[in-house]
């Protein structure tokens, strides 16, 4: 897949932008805070219908504004395939593709991005919550109809948690919450379903992940991924060491049991609602799960060296470019590695950039033109206070 083109009017800085892209490695140039990121925001935007960046669409919208719009021309081979978004700062986004209304988690199924960026080191460091959203993007480009199953489980979430804090206010227990009886079952529905295609994924990356680890570190530390899952008894969102994956939590021997999930969800509710009424909180489910990454089998949160931990965030994007690219009949994911360069050794850079450079389209942005390794270095945009300045462009002229 190639974006050949990409629009935006009122998105982050830029009242409006026009923006060219060729086959082959793109590098966008211009010092910080002058509006690089923000293109590579939303061409990832069309991917995964959401942002590295922030949780909300809100502040995507350029201030003063109530709508922000991106519009890219995708080629798949000799098809093309005009697809538009429309981020509303409140309510529901809308979408369009060829020109008709679509929704929006129709995208997913024609823009494939996989983005590398220096927020990656937060999935490997920070709260479980950067590792869910960074499965779950994954999971939306791979099954782009997961989307709509993540937004209802959400909303569910929602419901059941204004249920228990208003049962809370009222003193209401046993009997008398039995209306929480059918958000449960709404509940395990959707969030077995949740858990068991996010330990498929998991299975699915743990080759590709290893290979790229030692690709980049040069070393095999035999990295490992496995869910450490709240319905198995524990409180993974909680523990400071990630929980203990494994031990109570289903075995990925049972993969795609979705039915044993959804007993243990429900067992697992069964046994934590007096403490969700005193707490006002839903304690359990795939939204207090954790991926668990390890390398020399030490939990990388914790244990892993700065390098290393960079090489676990790089392996799993570059992981997730292979997965996609294997199973994908639209051809390669775009990459986009967004001032990863900055902060990598000179050794990383080299191994990243030999790596990625043989994708159908690279798009690379730095402040510094000299931190991006020659073989990526070809066409140059430059950036500067949004206004976009293509020098290939300019030589033609």
């Amino acid at each position: 897949m190639i974006v050949e083109h990409l629009s935006l009017v009122d998105f982050r800085n830029y009242a409006t932008a026009e923006l060219s892209l060729h086959r082959g490695p793109n590098v966008l140039v211009g010092r910080n805070g002058q509006g690089k990121t923000n293109l590579a925001e939303a061409v990832v935007f069309l991917a995964t219908l959401g942002s590295h960046r922030v949780s909300s669409d809100a502040p995507m919208v350029r201030d003063g504004q109530e709508s922000a719009f991106i519009r890219a021309r995708l080629s798949h081979g000799e098809r093309r395939v005009l697809v538009e978004v429309q981020v509303n700062r409140q309510g529901s986004n809308k979408a369009r593709i060829n020109g008709s209304p679509s929704k929006p988690n129709e995208l997913p199924r024609y823009a494939h991005v996989v983005l590398f960026a220096p927020e990656d080191l937060q999935i490997v460091r920070g709260d479980p919550s950067a590792r869910r959203r960074f499965m779950d993007q994954l999971l939306i480009q791979r099954i782009p109809r997961i989307s709509a199953v993540l937004a209802d489980y959400d909303r569910v979430l929602k419901q059941r948690n204004a249920l228990l804090k208003s049962a809370r206010a009222r003193g209401i227990r046993g009997e008398g919450l039995s209306t929480l009886d059918v958000w449960d079952d709404k509940l395990v529905a959707l969030g077995s379903e949740i858990i068991t295609v996010r330990q498929r994924l998991a299975a699915d990356l743990q080759q590709p992940v290893a290979d790229a680890y030692e690709a980049i570190a040069g070393a095999d530390h035999r990295p490992q991924l496995e869910w450490a899952l709240s319905v198995g008894g524990g409180d993974p969102e909680e523990d400071e060491d990630g929980g203990s994956a494994g031990e109570d939590a289903p075995s990925l021997s049972g993969l795609g049991d979705q039915q044993r999930i959804a007993e243990l969800f429900r067992a697992s509710l069964a046994a934590k609602r007096s403490n969700e009424i005193d707490r006002g909180l839903t304690l359990t489910g795939p939204h207090r799960d954790d991926l668990v990454l390890r390398v020399r089998d030490l939990p990388v949160k914790g244990y892993a060296s700065h390098g290393e931990s960079w090489s676990v965030a790089l392996a799993l994007r570059l992981a997730s470019a292979e997965l996609l690219r294997s199973e994908s009949p639209a051809g390669d994911p775009v990459l986009i590695l967004d001032d990863v360069f900055a902060e990598l050794d000179a050794d990383r850079r080299q191994r990243l950039a030999a790596l990625t450079a043989g994708y159908e389209q690279v798009v690379v942005t730095a402040a510094v033109e000299e931190d991006i390794p020659e073989v990526l270095h070809a066409h140059v945009v430059r950036i500067s206070a949004g206004t976009i300045s293509d020098e290939r462009e300019a030589a033609d002229e």
